[in-house]
């Protein structure tokens, strides 16, 4: 029966290690894509800021700063749900390294008697 317990518990593990797995990778991605949106927003602004005519201006308002932005805050909130679900998935992982833990010492307490 214990080895049953083990067994399954592992199994969970590795199913929720890879589902874990997944968020980080999509995390990394997320990361990288958030650092090229703030470099982009930024050189933007500093471009803004630099140039006189408000025609052009408006047109890089329009065609690269309010776009960068929004993509910015986009990735941010991304990440902010993605930091949950690992989180989330990581707990599984200690909570079921924890019921591992606790049973060990009795599956070796019973092979002791035998």
């Amino acid at each position: 029966m214990e080895d049953y317990l083990a067994k399954s518990l592992e199994e969970w593990k590795e199913d929720i290690s890879e589902v874990l797995s997944q968020i980080n990778e999509e995390f990394e991605n997320i990361k990288l894509e958030l650092k090229l949106y703030s470099y982009k927003y930024g050189i933007t602004k500093q471009v803004i800021q630099s140039t006189v005519n408000d025609e052009i201006i408006d047109s890089i308002r329009e065609r690269y700063h309010k776009p960068f932005e929004e993509k910015y805050n986009q990735l941010k909130e991304q990440a902010k749900e993605l930091e949950e679900k690992r989180k989330v998935f990581q707990m599984f992982v200690h909570k079921i390294d924890e019921v591992k833990r606790k049973e060990a010492p009795r599956t070796t307490d019973l092979a002791a008697y035998q």
